[in-house]
C-alpha cells in the first residue's frame, strides 16, 4: 500500500508521519511538500494508492493538483484542512473523504481504514477492454493482454491466448488501460507484469516474444518497472 502527503507545512507533514508510523507501519510512504513535486513523481511512474493533500498550498493549491492529479491517475484522494468551506470543492474532483487540521489521530485512522478497504476493492475488480472485431464487440480481460502492437491505423493486442487485430489508436489505448502498462516504444505498449526481462534495446515477455525498447525510453522505463516490482 503507498500513502502520498503532499503538505507544504512541515508541521503538517510530521503529524500524518508520526499518525501512519503508529496505525499503518506496514504502508510505504512519501512525503511531497508541494503540488508540482508529487506532480512531477507521477508522471515519472511514481503511484500512490491514497494522496493526503493539504488544500491551502502556496502555488498549487490543492485543488489545482487534484485536478491535474485526475488527468494522470483514479488514485483515491483525502482533502487535509483547516478550512471547513473548502470540503464542498473537494467533492468536486471526486475526493473520498476530507480531515480537519490538526489532524485527530482516530478519525485519521477510519477514513485510512475504509481508503484501503477500496484500494483492495478496485485491486479486486477484474478489469475489461470493449474491442470492435468483425462487425460486432468483445470484452477482453486487461489481465489477459500482453502486450499491444501499432499497425498503422490498426492494433494488435496480443494476449494469453491469441491476437486481436483491429482499428484502434494507440494514444487512445495508452490511455485507456493506464496504470500497468508502459509504452516502451511508439509501435508497443507492454503490460508490467507480462515482462520476463529486458535488455537496453528489448524487453522480454513472459510468453517468448520480444519487442523493442527506444533507447530514448530505457532509463525512464527501469523506473517505472522498478516501482512495479516493489507494489
Amino acid at each position: 500500500m503507498r500513502i502520498a502527503i503532499c503538505d507544504d507545512e512541515v508541521r503538517g507533514r510530521e503529524r500524518i508521519r508520526t499518525l501512519l508510523e503508529k496505525e499503518f507501519s506496514q504502508a510505504q510512504r512519501s512525503e511531497f511538500d508541494s503540488g508540482m513535486k508529487l506532480l512531477e513523481a507521477v508522471e515519472k511512474g511514481y503511484q500512490p494508492d491514497i494522496v493526503l493533500l493539504d488544500i491551502a498550498m502556496e502555488g498549487m493549491n490543492g485543488m489545482e493538483t487534484a485536478k491535474r492529479l485526475r488527468e494522470l491517475s483514479d488514485v483515491i484522494l483525502i482533502f487535509v484542512t483547516e478550512v471547513k468551506e473548502q470540503v464542498f470543492q473537494a467533492f468536486d474532483v471526486g475526493a473520498f473523504h476530507y480531515l480537519m487540521k490538526p489532524v485527530d489521530e482516530v478519525k485519521l485512522t477510519d477514513v485510512l481504514k475504509r481508503a484501503i478497504q477500496e484500494v483492495d476493492k478496485r485491486q479486486n475488480t477484474p478489469r475489461y477492454l470493449m474491442v470492435k472485431v468483425s462487425g460486432g464487440h468483445r470484452r477482453i480481460p486487461v489481465e489477459d493482454i500482453l502486450y499491444v502492437e501499432n499497425m498503422g491505423r490498426k492494433v494488435i493486442l496480443h494476449t494469453k491466448s491469441e491476437n486481436i487485430e483491429y482499428y484502434e489508436r494507440m494514444n487512445h489505448l495508452e490511455e485507456v488501460l493506464g496504470e500497468g502498462f508502459y509504452r516502451c516504444h511508439r509501435g508497443y505498449l507492454v503490460a508490467l507484469s507480462a515482462i520476463s526481462g529486458y535488455n537496453k534495446t528489448a524487453i522480454m515477455i513472459n510468453q517468448g516474444d520480444e519487442i523493442y525498447l527506444a533507447k530514448q525510453k530505457y532509463s525512464e522505463f527501469v523506473k517505472v518497472y522498478s516501482r512495479f516490482l516493489n507494489y
